[in-house]
């Protein structure tokens, strides 16, 4: 019997000790923290932001699809509650969102199978909950460039369709100044402009056996111009690569200059021609030992040299101008057409410049 009473009594001490933890661990947590208080929601006053991610103002979709797909991207927040946001292609509603995982920020990716060739215009309106707006606008264009199977040694490749893209990377090159095409060889050609240049750096192209070849219509206005420089700063020849055009308004010439460390090799004039506005195909051929200008598909130049072209000192390579470094002598942008231009890391055939001249 005394043994049940005092089990009884172990047990209700022990419900009497938890229960007091309880109480003591409550009032620990509580301690220091102040009541909840209602705060009642401030004004809809801002209106909502909008950041385009994809595409942006000016973008080029590259695709060897006539017809491509896209994924649209962009984030849209609101300060207390977005509404909607309403996407737009080329006047045309694709969607309207009203519901949002996150009430006030929207991350939002929409695919779209149907962008066909040509300018196109994205609108997106962002609407919150008292009618509060943001709309904003990007233009893009879409163009087709069907993959291309770059020759053996060939660094790059740029077919000017209406795009500064390298067929072969599918990188775009630099522009300064302003881009312009005209209608090419084949297809579309780049136009050169007052002030204006391409450029990229020399690192892939500037080897110690160099070829390029491109068709080229020359522009007698100015009457001298720049047409592909990779040289250093300074006038110094020894090393780099100089192409350029001179003349006036009833002879042009072309020039070519080179360094080879040691010395300074000059091959000027290797074309002369009346500026009738006609095509001609350029191609030169460096190797080691000798240096070999086409013109039209034939041999006019063939000049042995002592060392292979040093590029010491020549980071960057440009198109269409001798700047920045090749504007001595009044060598600055040249206003003439290029089209299919086809660069080399090793010397070129004859056989392999007729057939750059007649394929693309």
């Amino acid at each position: 019997m005394i043994e049940t009473q005092n089990h009884n009594i172990m047990k209700r001490f022990k419900i009497f000790a938890a229960f007091a933890l309880l109480l003591f661990v409550g009032y620990s947590c509580n301690k220091g923290i102040d009541p909840i208080t209602e705060v009642k929601p401030k004004p809809d006053a801002a209106e909502p932001t909008l950041e385009i991610v994809y595409p942006v103002e000016g973008k080029i979709v590259r695709s060897d699809q006539e017809v491509a797909t896209i994924v649209i991207k962009l984030v849209a927040e609101d300060d207390v509650e977005l509404k909607s946001v309403t996407l737009r292609l080329d006047g045309a509603e694709l969607i309207t969102y009203t519901q949002f995982k996150d009430y006030r920020r929207a991350m939002i990716e929409y695919t779209y199978t149907n962008l066909t060739d040509g300018e196109h215009s994205l609108n997106v309106l962002v609407t919150d909950l008292v009618n509060n707006t943001v709309e904003k606008t990007v233009n893009f264009k879409k163009v087709t460039m069907p993959v291309y199977n770059p020759l053996a040694g060939e660094t790059l490749y740029l077919p000017f369709e209406e795009t500064l893209l390298d067929g072969i990377s599918g990188e775009s090159l630099e522009m300064t100044g302003q881009t312009g095409f005209a209608e090419g060889k084949v297809g579309a050609a780049y136009a050169g402009a007052a002030d204006s240049y391409i450029s990229m750096p020399s690192s892939r192209i500037a080897t110690p056996e160099f070829s390029v070849a491109f068709w080229y219509k020359p522009n007698p206005v100015p009457e001298r111009g720049g047409m592909i420089a990779i040289s250093p700063t300074g006038d110094n020849r020894k090393v780099g690569f100089r192409l350029f055009r001179e003349g006036n308004a009833t002879e042009q010439k072309i020039g070519l200059n080179i360094g080879i460390g040691s010395d300074e090799v000059w091959i000027n004039p290797f074309a002369v021609f009346a500026p009738e506005g006609q095509w001609i195909h350029v191609a030169i051929s460096i190797s080691t030992s000798s240096v070999t200008v086409f013109v039209n598909g034939e041999v006019v130049k063939d000049v042995p040299v002592a060392n292979p072209i040093d590029w010491t000192g020549c980071p960057g390579m440009t198109i269409g101008s001798g700047a920045p470094n090749f504007t001595y002598w009044e060598h600055f942008s040249d206003l003439s057409l290029y089209d299919e231009m086809h660069f080399f890391s090793r010397p070129i055939t004859a056989a392999e410049v007729l057939s750059l001249m007649g394929t693309k």
